[in-house]
């Protein structure tokens, strides 16, 4: 059940929002400005010399602060986000997630499409390579998959690859799923995702910390990486290159003190030199959602047993979905679309071509037919039935 959630922003969240987006300040200054004066309003008319008082603020970054601290016209970002269905939370809302609010630099507004539920402090992160295998696809839709069904939250970063194919796994269990943008929530990035984008927000939620019509600039994606591990209990890290976005939420999970996990690969495969190399600096190896129970210390201790018995109805539900295909009411372009499907990998352009539906209602079909678990992509834009 959905808990019941106010729909307006947090209380004040004006001065949040012109603070947040002051020249020089950051999530931990922000922290430090906060605690120094006590009040925005203090803040606010705070001068050069007293800003100067505050750690880390010398006279530069004091004399930008004063230049730049009522410029941003919250009003009009209310606006956006309200347009867009999205709420402003600060880390003062009851709503705010706890798990992600206790760590040293907590975003202090942070957006959201979608609900986040007391529920979602039980959370794992699965993360992994936008360039990833079908094996990769496969294990990072598995453990999401079985983890959700077990009441876990699933956290990712929308992206490509390993990212959306947990998410999917999380919703083909009808389990709950968080996605963190490197944009603003005006955008869906990649564009693509754009289904995924409100399935999850209809089932679950999709965050930013960056104001709404924020690109998804590079420099965007380590903040972003962050709030992922933040939000977890551990990362699970699914196929990753050495140097890359996944590692980067690794490396945020040990320094806010989470667990890391790591899927092995094949040794062959450049995807896999990132999980090994974690796994060789001391991650856990795992291979399983009970040796993930294992990490998780005494909150998994006591969700293992639970966590082992929807895993198995988990997977018998799977195999009774793929000969009782009924039970899901397909519209009617899903039905055409699965019947096409067989055994074999079946490319999209092939599909295109064989039923007498519109290219657009195909590709939509498609990402529906992933979502209830029935179909998987395999690389190339290639479909095939689930359990084929």
């Amino acid at each position: 059940m959905r808990e019941e959630q106010p729909t307006t922003h947090s209380e004040g969240i004006e001065n949040w929002l012109r603070l947040r987006h002051t020249e020089g300040v950051g999530p931990i200054l922000f922290g430090r400005l906060l605690k120094h004066f006590g009040t925005f309003d203090r803040i606010f008319g705070a001068s050069v010399h007293s800003l100067c008082q505050v750690e880390g603020i010398g006279p530069h970054t004091a004399e930008r602060i004063a230049r730049t601290r009522l410029l941003f016209d919250a009003q009009k970002e209310m606006q956006t986000a309200e347009a867009h269905g999205v709420r402003i939370l600060h880390w003062d809302d009851p709503v705010y997630p706890p798990a992600l609010k206790a760590v040293d630099d907590p975003p202090p507004v942070l957006y959201v499409k979608g609900t986040l539920q007391r529920s979602d402090s039980l959370a794992v992160a699965i993360v992994g390579s936008r360039h990833c295998t079908h094996y990769g696809v496969e294990q990072a839709e598995r453990f999401a998959r079985l983890l959700a069904s077990a009441g876990l939250t699933i956290v990712s970063g929308l992206a490509r690859g390993i990212d959306s194919a947990a998410h999917r796994g999380a919703l083909s269990a009808s389990g709950r799923t968080i996605a963190v943008q490197g944009c603003g929530l005006a955008h869906c990035f990649p564009p693509e995702n754009k289904n995924l984008f409100d399935k999850i927000a209809e089932d679950g939620a999709v965050l930013s910390e960056l104001p709404m019509t924020y690109e998804p600039l590079s420099e965007n994606f380590p903040g972003r990486n962050r709030i992922i591990a933040g939000l977890s209990m551990g990362v699970i890290v699914v196929e990753a290159a050495p140097r890359s976005g996944a590692l980067i939420t690794a490396k945020a999970a040990l320094e806010y003190n989470r667990e890391v996990m790591a899927v092995p690969g094949r040794i062959d495969s450049p995807t896999s030199k990132g999980p090994h190399e974690l796994i060789k600096q001391g991650a856990r190896l795992v291979d399983s959602v009970e040796e993930i129970m294992d990490t998780l210390g005494i909150v998994g201790q006591g969700l293992k047993e639970h966590v082992h018995k929807k895993a198995e109805q988990a997977a018998q539900k799977v195999q009774t979905t793929l000969f009782d295909i009924s039970q899901l009411n397909l519209s009617d372009s899903e039905q055409v679309v699965f019947a096409v499907l067989d055994k074999n990998p079946v490319h999209i352009e092939e599909i295109i071509a064989s039923v007498e539906v519109p290219a657009g209602q195909v590709h939509a079909a498609l990402i529906s037919l992933q979502l209830k678990g029935i179909v998987k992509q395999l690389p190339g834009s290639v479909f095939v039935k689930r359990g084929s």
